[in-house]
């Protein structure tokens, strides 16, 4: 009743989206995949972003606990969301090639591997929270409040690691607006109790920082059963089935070699994050809060270009599939492209409106000013975004994470870490040296990437 063909091999759903986007305009495909998939981003950093509005009417140690332990609970999730790379490779080759039972097979793996990798990585951050913090070195305060809400976040590890794997299936497949469609369900419900488990509004406990991390987990797990339910129902464009499923381990492994380099650049990405974070420590709180607020920007004002890198790296992926790597390398540049113009528009208006971007999340005159500057010394790497968001998402779905995994380590570890503990001590620069730091290991990113993506090896890539 739902389903339609528009070729052999290549099913669709009415909820779905009809659009084989191996033909056709390039231009007109980007945006088709893209518009969906920024919403849903923008839409998922909602959350976040508006639990942090709220706490920070809590103070600045409950901006820095949230903060702190925002960065544990990315790292995890970047580790799982890295495993789900090689699904979205597999998944958008399979598609590309017109073989939707492949696709769904590789689904059905990767389902057993969220599962098992999900609640390993939920004990682990439920037992060590206040471990995992220490290693930032903040203080008995915040220690407090980020371990509370660290381990709430890890009771929904499982939910949130089945939603980003839904999301991974039916967007590489080409069916980004169910999963947009589900992110506005789930995110209003979100935004609708988070203040009312903060702040103890009508029959809701008063929670505090801890009531943000409930409502997460309420809404993430919503989330989850709205995207099961389109799958299993074939509300989407593959309709995946339990028919059959048995454990492959060899499937199982061509999806964790892909997605293996890319969970450890996700992972060791935020644990550096930790270790920036344990070096801004030192400079106060209110440096910690002007950090996380940083990061908090940072997302929103990224979501377009890794919305507009995911659509490009599923064009990768697909066009791979239907053996045109030419058509996805002319995807990638005019992504780049586009990317590159909104940037200029926004640190344009970020150059001139720091402050008013800060005082969304706060009104301290101390803190919004150190933030306003933080901001503006990041508009250089913010201006070269479109390289690194779009050339890296399009190496990675065309199945070859190799390379960005060592490309991602080398900026870390020998350019930003190494920076934002020497560079401080440069001068009067202080702490506005880490973010020097982050600028410079950027701008390396971003020549790498462009370098890599125009010599074309990633082509040659077989998954």
């Amino acid at each position: 009743m739902h389903d339609h063909t528009d070729m052999p091999g290549r099913r669709v759903a009415v909820f779905g989206q009809h659009r084989d986007f191996t033909k056709g305009s390039i231009v007109r495909n980007l945006i088709a995949l893209s518009w969906p998939m920024i919403i849903a981003n923008s839409i998922n950093m909602i959350g976040p972003t508006v639990d942090m509005i709220w706490v920070g009417k809590l103070g600045s140690t409950a901006i820095a606990g949230v903060g702190v332990a925002g960065i544990a609970v990315m790292l995890v999730q970047s580790g799982l969301m890295g495993l789900f790379t090689g699904l979205r490779a597999m998944i958008a080759r399979f598609i590309g090639a017109g073989d939707e039972h492949q696709a769904n097979y590789a689904a059905q793996q990767a389902l057993l591997i969220g599962a098992i990798a999900s609640v390993l990585l939920a004990i682990v951050g439920i037992f060590f929270a206040e471990e995992i913090l220490l290693l930032v070195g903040v203080g008995p305060e915040v220690l407090k409040v980020g371990a509370d809400y660290i381990r709430i976040q890890f009771v929904c590890m499982v939910a949130i690691s089945f939603r980003m794997m839904t999301d991974s299936i039916m967007q590489a497949s080409g069916d980004a607006l169910t999963p947009m469609k589900i992110a506005v369900v789930f995110r209003a419900v979100h935004v609708l109790i988070s203040p009312a488990f903060i702040f103890g509004i009508w029959f809701f406990p008063t929670m505090g920082v801890n009531g943000a991390a409930t409502a997460g987990v309420i809404s993430q797990s919503l989330g989850t059963a709205i995207s099961f339910w389109f799958l299993l129902t074939g509300r989407s464009r593959i309709h995946l089935t339990l028919k059959g499923m048995r454990v492959d381990f060899r499937m199982i492994w061509r999806i964790i070699k892909i997605g293996l380099p890319a969970s450890i650049m996700g992972i060791q990405q935020n644990l550096g994050q930790f270790i920036l974070m344990h070096v801004v420590a030192p400079f106060g709180t209110v440096a910690v809060a002007a950090h996380a607020l940083n990061q908090r920007v940072e997302m929103i004002l990224f979501m377009p270009a890794w919305g507009l890198g995911m659509a490009a790296g599923v064009l990768t992926g697909q066009n791979m599939g239907a053996r045109q790597p030419e058509r996805a390398v002319k995807g990638g540049w005019i992504a780049c492209g586009i990317i590159e113009i909104f940037a200029f528009v926004c640190c344009i208006l970020l150059l001139l409106w720091a402050e008013f971007a800060v005082r969304i999340f706060s009104t301290d005159p101390e803190l919004v000013s150190l933030a306003a500057t933080f901001l503006r010394i990041a508009v250089v790497s913010y201006m070269i975004m479109g390289l690194v968001g779009v050339f890296q998402q399009c190496i990675t779905g065309s199945g070859d994470t190799f390379l960005p995994m060592v490309v991602s380590i080398v900026t870390m570890w020998l350019i930003q870490i190494p920076l934002a503990y020497f560079l401080p001590k440069v001068g009067d620069l202080g702490v506005y040296g880490i973010r020097w730091a982050i600028v410079a290991s950027s701008v390396v990113s971003a020549i790498a990437y462009t370098v890599y993506f125009r010599m074309g090896r990633w082509k040659t890539k077989e998954v």
